[in-house]
């Protein structure tokens, strides 16, 4: 059969597979399952390694989610039962890197490219830019589910004033490390599929390993990035009836920080699109 056949079957197989178990896990409701479908099969369809990057960042911030749960419950003001996630928070998450795969299938077809801005300057920028999409989805995810459990007393990024745990843009030693530890696991699969489905020079080859500490790079400035967003941008403030930070203004909320103006969909698209433009540019002149 054709490869131009069998790449596309195996991704709705895959795709289906793993949105139906995550459908019964509760990771996704129905609509992010639906999503999710669809945002899985067109990466794998596309490339391998997007496919890998893609379900890396899926399966370890899903099994993350669900750690600590009952301490998350009462401190996290976006807390939900499982992680379940909706249509919209799936698109937030892979709505950027959906259009890099979809100009990289135009430009390439199902031909898996190396990062080599000697061979294409634009096909290295845009494979650079998924990479730093999900070293940035990756590196937010790990740090907020991780430095929330952490028992450092979280600092606002801003005026590295204490605050209390659950405030937008509180950053902990734990979570920063987790944000770099994520990124590196984005890298490190990017490196390793490839080595499996492309075929590059020795030198060019060589080369590939700098995804790792790009990527870890990324894991960091992503979650900085998010973290500075949140600070200014996201509002938080605590509840004396519920005694807890919540994201939205009411009479018994006092004010922690941040302006009422982006939430947390809209921080993570920011954040995402910042560093996937920074990672993309660096991949030019790294490669």
């Amino acid at each position: 059969m054709d490869r131009h056949l069998i790449q596309p079957l195996i991704a709705v197989l895959i795709s289906f597979f793993v949105a139906a178990r995550a459908y019964r896990r509760k990771s996704l409701n129905f609509s992010g399952a639906v999503a999710g479908l669809a945002v899985m099969t067109l990466h794998i369809a596309v490339g391998y390694r997007y496919g890998a990057v893609l379900l890396v960042f899926f399966f370890t911030s899903s099994k993350l989610t669900k750690v600590g749960e009952d301490k998350k419950r009462w401190v996290d003001p976006e807390f939900k039962e499982g992680g379940q996630r909706n249509w919209i928070q799936v698109l937030s998450n892979a709505g950027i890197s959906c259009i890099l795969v979809v100009i990289l299938w135009t430009l390439t077809g199902l031909e898996d490219k190396c990062l080599d801005s000697k061979d294409s300057v634009l096909i290295t920028s845009l494979m650079g830019g998924v990479i730093g999409h999900y070293a940035c989805c990756n590196g937010d995810t790990w740090s907020s589910e991780l430095g929330i459990l952490s028992d450092d007393q979280p600092r606002l990024i801003t005026t590295f004033k204490p605050v209390r745990k659950g405030t937008n843009g509180g950053v902990t030693k734990a979570g920063l490390l987790a944000a770099a530890a994520a990124g590196s696991v984005i890298g490190l699969t990017f490196v390793v599929v490839g080595f499996l489905t492309t075929k590059c020079t020795y030198d060019v080859a060589l080369k590939q390993l700098f995804v790792v500490p790009l990527s870890t790079l990324a894991g960091l400035c992503g979650s900085v990035i998010d973290s500075l967003l949140g600070a200014t941008l996201q509002f938080s403030g605590f509840c004396t009836v519920r005694n807890k930070v919540v994201g939205k203004p009411g009479p018994t909320v006092k004010k922690i920080s941040g302006l009422n103006f982006l939430d947390n969909n809209a921080v993570n698209v920011v954040s995402i699109l910042i560093t996937t433009i920074l990672t993309s540019i660096a991949c030019i002149y790294i490669f």
